[in-house]
């Protein structure tokens, strides 16, 4: 029986094959020598760390190349001199905001002396969202039934007020004091109900009706709805929506709700002054901003920004924005945000903030592209 023939490798064209297979990884992978050097990075490491081509990089100090990363330095940095290297630990990084989960060992030579270290480490980023999304659930399904039976014993006692208030100023018309009394007695009321109705809407599930919806008619009815509940002032509103921008599986009604949720918001940081600028683009990969639902592949996505040049918020503050009942406004119930979280997330999409004190704040929500119009456009 003859047997085939193996096929004899050069070392040459063996290390050309680990190269590729190591550069198209789906995990990010970098390697230093101990002293410093880079050898290799593929091109999940560079997507990942916002690096140049890989090529570029090898032979450069790992300090160098990795400046503005300094928590991936902090662990390179501790790879020859730990006893036990970390093994499936995480690590948010304060540069992109990425969690990464990631395992370090060394590279040894056959008589044990190690020569270099290897970062392996993967994007846990919407990983973490979900698992975020899963433990807000079940926080609300405990506490759900309870905040809704108290929304509705409060509900009553409060409709009693208001009436025996309005009924208390018919009687009451001539005396003038009285009068600012009982106003504010009414407009205390009002304000506590809608707080109960924030709290209502906040625990109860989303139920979307979903159709391809335009962005570009979302973003303009919630600018009518943002202009009828807030005072704009002097606050200029830059419109930018490609025509041809595909549409989103949503909501319509919920979608134009957080565009106008976000731009009462922005007019209230303004003051009265100032500039909002509305922008929307396509995103098709994930160096464009496009959701990567999977790790892996990323989805034609939808993304707009509502960003004002307003006063930013300090990074203590912008870590809490989206958390429930977390408020900087003297009368506000802090669920505003929190709700528009949660239709994001019900929309399988992503909303993120940055802001910086002095420049402005910017608020990004990222939705998917309606699969059956964007699967007819991109047969």
């Amino acid at each position: 029986m003859l047997m085939p023939r193996r096929a004899t490798r050069t070392p040459r064209q063996t290390d050309v094959f680990f190269r590729h297979m190591v550069g198209n990884m789906r995990n990010g992978v970098l390697a230093i020598t101990r002293d410093g050097d880079v050898v290799l990075v593929n091109e999940e490491a560079c997507r990942l760390f916002r690096l140049p081509a890989g090529d570029t990089l090898v032979g450069r100090p790992y300090a160098d190349v990795l400046r503005d990363h300094p928590d991936i330095v902090r662990v390179l940095g501790g790879a020859f001199g730990m006893a036990a290297l970390p093994n499936r630990a995480e690590l948010r990084l304060r540069s992109t905001d990425t969690v990464i989960g990631y395992t370090l060992s060394l590279v040894r030579q056959q008589d044990g002396e190690p020569v270099g270290a290897a970062l392996f480490f993967k994007d846990l980023t919407d990983v973490e969202q979900i698992e975020e999304r899963e433990r807000l659930r079940d926080r609300l399904a405990a506490v759900g039934e309870m905040a809704a039976v108290m929304a509705h014993e409060i509900k009553n006692p409060l409709a009693g007020i208001e009436v025996m208030a309005g009924l208390l100023r018919r009687k009451t018309k001539d005396n003038v004091d009285a009068q600012t009394l009982v106003g504010e007695i009414i407009n205390e009321a009002k304000l506590a109900n809608s707080i109960v109705q924030e709290v209502l809407a906040f625990v109860r599930p989303v139920r979307l009706q979903l159709y391809p919806t335009s962005v570009a008619d979302a973003l303009g009815s919630a600018l009518t709805l943002a202009d009828g509940e807030a005072v704009r002032g002097g606050i200029a509103v830059n419109l930018s929506v490609p025509t041809d921008l595909p549409p989103v599986g949503g909501d319509y009604h919920q979608l134009t709700q957080v565009f106008a949720n976000l731009l009462i918001n922005a007019y209230q940081a303004l003051d009265g002054k100032g500039r909002i600028d509305l922008t929307a683009r396509l995103a098709t990969t994930a160096a464009e901003g496009a959701l990567v639902p999977d790790g892996y592949q990323p989805v034609a996505s939808v993304v707009v920004d509502v960003a004002d040049n307003g006063p930013g918020v300090a990074p203590e503050v912008a870590e809490k924005i989206f958390n429930p009942f977390f408020t900087t406004k003297p009368k506000g119930s802090g669920l505003g945000l929190a709700i528009v979280r949660k239709i994001v997330d019900a929309h399988d999409g992503r909303i993120d903030m940055t802001s910086t004190e002095g420049r402005g704040t910017r608020f990004r929500v990222t939705l998917p592209v309606d699969p059956r119009t964007h699967a007819a456009s991109h047969p």
